[in-house]
């Protein structure tokens, strides 16, 4: 199976994802390490709307609209 890269471009900084297609489904897993790039947090645009995805000093995952 072949990997896919994700572009979005928040700024003047782009950030990229690669997606890992795995065998049981096409939807494809993304590491959050690869996701975050050592950062906090990261927007996403979904449908027009811009979410901010922020990880915890615990670990865990906070997404906000």
């Amino acid at each position: 199976m072949q990997a896919t890269t994700h572009i979005q471009k928040q700024g003047s900084v782009a950030t990229g994802a690669v997606l890992h297609p795995s065998s049981d489904d096409s939807s494809g897993t993304v590491q959050s390490t690869e996701l975050f790039q050592g950062k906090k947090s990261v927007a996403i645009e979904h449908n027009g709307a811009i979410y901010r995805l922020q990880m915890t000093k615990l670990g865990k995952l906070i997404l906000t609209k």
